[in-house]
């Protein structure tokens, strides 16, 4: 579900002054330590219009004031941040094997976490699981004392653009599911901000809308796991692509060999049948119940191994060589649990994209390639980020 941001009406001196208020807060997120001087010439306001809409956030608990130091404008003023105590985001995520949960503070650090892992099942069973443990998770000595701003949840699918929906997770079986409403049921005392989206589509936000100083003008995240999916996220006031169904980043379910094995969505030759936590433990025998990494780290020396994880890995080199001819962003980030696999799955998914990607334009300007090696709650920590930007950034009355 896309994060909402407030339309503009005009001659509202309330909407406004928290218009302003939003600017301010999201300057100061962006690039911590910033003095009043140095946003009112960012965000070209006047002097009284930022120390009254300062003053106000720092009244609510949304910033703190440290050390003094000298500001573009001149005369010292005293550096602002984001104020770490007063409110937390919570973030889950439902994976295919498991469902991981943060709760986390305005800047992302992650106050508490867990990480469950369960065997698929029915979109109402996992909703109460979830609620349980998103239950045991407020009660956290961490939290103690924060005031919750809501709940976001990532989902293995496509979330349809303008609704609450889970089109399709064709990994679990699942269609057109409201899943907020399951889980309401369960935890009717939860307020706030609740959303729900596809997790590569999170984890790309949260890797977008967290990151401080130098921020890319645009991003995609690939998430390889039991599937395969990404999510691309660009501009000052982050937007991510969704398509006319929300299916834009389904990279899992283009097509790479034409006429090949079955895929989960029932076309023939998708990525995910080349490429994929499922289409690994088909090759090599290894059961659902049983954990793929465990199962294969003993056996990284057979023959059949290095040989399916090779061919995963050029998969998925074609794969980040396709998006960035057609994406073509700033930045490419990849996460998801098949990383941990090492480099007999990674080395060549890298090494195709390094001598492929520049054969078109001749250029020796290299897109970054960032691998994350643990993503365990990169789509938990994005979702809870989904919140917080539909917080400030939305009809909220907190700001």
């Amino acid at each position: 579900m896309p994060t909402s941001f407030q339309p503009h009406r005009s001659g509202d001196l309330h909407f406004l002054k928290r218009l302003n208020r939003s600017a301010i807060l999201e300057l100061v997120r962006r690039s911590p330590g910033l003095t009043r001087a140095d946003i009112a010439s960012q965000a070209q306001l006047t002097k009284a219009t930022v120390g009254s809409g300062v003053q106000s956030l720092l009244k609510q608990g949304w910033l703190r004031e440290g050390e003094l130091q000298k500001s573009s404008g001149g005369r010292p003023g005293r550096a602002l941040h984001l104020d770490e105590q007063r409110f937390a985001i919570l973030g889950a995520e439902v994976g295919v094997h498991g469902l991981r949960l943060v709760a986390c503070t305005l800047s992302g650090r992650i106050l508490a976490s867990h990480h469950e892992r369960l065997s698929p099942s029915s979109p109402e069973v996992t909703a109460e699981l979830l609620a349980g443990l998103l239950k045991t998770l407020q009660q956290s000595p961490a939290l103690a004392g924060y005031h919750l701003l809501g709940l976001g949840v990532a989902l293995p699918g496509p979330v349809a653009p303008n609704a609450p929906l889970l089109r399709v997770a064709p990994n679990l079986g699942w269609k057109d599911i409201r899943f907020l409403d399951l889980l309401r049921s369960h935890l009717p005392q939860l307020e706030g901000a609740w959303l729900m989206d596809n997790e590569a589509k999170s984890a790309a936000f949260g890797e977008f809308y967290f990151r401080t100083g130098q921020v890319p003008d645009s991003l995609i995240y690939v998430s390889a796991g039991t599937g395969i999916g990404s999510g691309m996220i660009e501009g000052n006031q982050p937007l991510l692509s969704r398509g006319f169904q929300g299916l834009a980043g389904e990279i899992g379910h283009t097509v790479l060999q034409p006429g090949g094995l079955y895929c989960h969505c029932g076309n023939r030759g998708c990525a995910e049948t080349l490429v994929s936590g499922w289409s690994i433990r088909a090759a090599l025998g290894v059961a659902e119940d049983e954990d793929l990494l465990e199962a294969l780290r003993p056996r990284l020396h057979e023959e059949a191994v290095q040989l399916t994880l090779r061919r995963a890995g050029e998969a998925l080199g074609t794969l980040l060589l396709n998006l960035h001819h057609t994406q073509n962003p700033s930045e490419l980030v990849l996460g998801g649990s098949l990383v941990q696999l090492g480099a007999s799955f990674l080395d060549p998914a890298l090494s195709y994209f390094k001598a492929h990607q520049n054969r078109l334009l001749g250029s020796s300007q290299q897109v970054p390639l960032r691998v994350i090696d643990d993503s365990t709650f990169i789509a938990a920590r994005g979702a809870a980020a989904q919140v917080l930007a539909h917080v400030i950034h939305g009809p909220s009355d907190l700001i």
